[in-house]
């Protein structure tokens, strides 16, 4: 399973995603993230929304596999409903 993680650095949800797919590389060997800073790409909410298919109010965005399932809360119940981590 692939992640991949639109975020900031200064967005406190962005953070914890990043965190929380870090433990699951560290516990998981068929997990891996790929965390972009958009700040640092020169990103804008107009760009994810173009990899991401729809408009984009917020981030962090996350796709799993390609997939978008949403935000960091999204992203949290589907980690506890696949891996059953908190």
């Amino acid at each position: 399973m692939f992640v991949t993680i639109y975020g900031r650095l200064s967005c406190p949800y962005c953070v914890r995603a990043k965190a929380l797919a870090e433990k699951l590389k560290n516990s998981f060997a068929d997990f891996d993230y790929r965390y972009i800073d958009i700040i640092e790409q020169g990103m804008s909410k107009e760009d994810i929304a173009k990899i991401i298919g729809k408009p984009v109010q917020t981030v962090p965005q996350i796709l799993v596999d390609e997939k978008p399932i949403g935000g960091c809360t999204d992203f949290q119940a589907f980690v506890r409903e696949r891996f059953g981590v908190e």
